[in-house]
């Protein structure tokens, strides 16, 4: 199958400085990708030229099977992070002018924005003025207003930011749907776990560079297993333990001692560290073994950037 999007050896040079640099990868139609990297990293110098905003300076990009986005543009969806609706229309008469400018016959596109309104809980308040909602509310109109035409590939910046829990698990709901329907679909976020329960697929840039391309394993993969150990241990004690590398972090513990966050070393298990910890009769009160999230394999991978600043 065809890849919805696909970028080739792509470079953004602004005069002397480089934003984004031989940066390659592919989305694949059903499938979640998640763009993540900190603050700078040239994401968003990335979406502008995906979709025809901005010209690369050398590489090549495909969008649906066209070298410029602008030609297959009614069927693309795109939800920027800065958000903008006209505020004096009902939520209503805006999801249906926005699938009008995308090519949708007038009815049909007031018969959708209608039904897409009741299915997120939004009936009540579809004629209402838009100013007149609360931000969530009006975060998830114009979501809906991006996904209204029923795009093949859905862009969306930061799509989670200022919606409550309740709304998240929503919008979720939605993009895991579009997936499953055969869109592609291609989100920043700075939330991790959020990517970690959504995505198929995760590319990170840092310095405008790709620093992963992969799957959520493989991504946890580049991050070291850990051993959380509490009480009467001492960071020797632990650093003697076979597999550990390092101790991270100590802290008092609950019971008085200390609480260790040991490293592991690549490849060790945890468990000779733990027969061992037995064999020397440490007085340990909790001795656990942790996998590495995303959120960990981010900091790794993009030298240490902390995701609340990725954009």
């Amino acid at each position: 199958m065809a890849a919805a999007l696909r970028l080739e050896g792509v470079s953004k040079r602004y005069g002397d400085f480089e934003a984004v640099r031989d940066l390659s990868f592919e989305a694949s139609p059903g499938r979640i990708l998640g763009f993540l990297g900190p603050n700078g990293a040239g994401k968003t110098s990335t979406v502008r030229m995906i979709l025809g905003l901005s010209r690369p300076t050398d590489g090549a990009i495909t969008v649906l099977g066209v070298g410029d986005a602008r030609k297959v543009r009614d069927r693309i969806g795109f939800l920027p992070e800065e958000r903008g609706l006209y505020r004096r229309m009902t939520p209503v008469d805006a999801i249906a002018f926005f699938s009008q400018l995308k090519g949708m016959p007038r009815a049909k596109a007031r018969r959708r924005a209608e039904a897409m309104l009741e299915a997120q809980g939004l009936g009540e308040a579809m004629r209402r003025p838009i100013k007149a909602l609360s931000k969530g509310m009006a975060q998830k109109v114009q979501l809906l207003a991006a996904l209204a035409h029923e795009p093949e590939l859905v862009i969306l910046d930061e799509p989670f930011a200022g919606l409550d829990p309740v709304n998240q698990m929503s919008l979720e709901a939605i993009l895991k749907s579009l997936a499953a329907h055969g869109a592609t679909v291609v989100f920043s976020t700075h939330v991790m776990e959020q990517a970690e329960r959504l995505c198929d697929q995760v590319v990170l840039i840092a310095r405008g560079r790709k620093v992963f391309d992969g799957g959520l394993f493989e991504a946890r993969s580049a991050a070291p297993r850990t051993l959380l150990l509490e009480g009467a241990v001492t960071a020797a004690d632990a650093l003697a333990l076979p597999g550990v590398a390092a101790v991270e972090a100590q802290a008092p513990g609950e019971d008085g001692g200390l609480r260790l966050t040991a490293v592991l070393a690549p490849g060790a298990s945890g468990q000779e560290a733990l027969r061992a910890a037995f064999a020397r009769d440490l007085d340990l009160t909790r001795f656990e073994l942790r996998e590495p999230s995303l959120y960990d394999a981010f900091i790794v991978l993009t030298g240490g950037a902390r995701p609340e600043a990725a954009r």
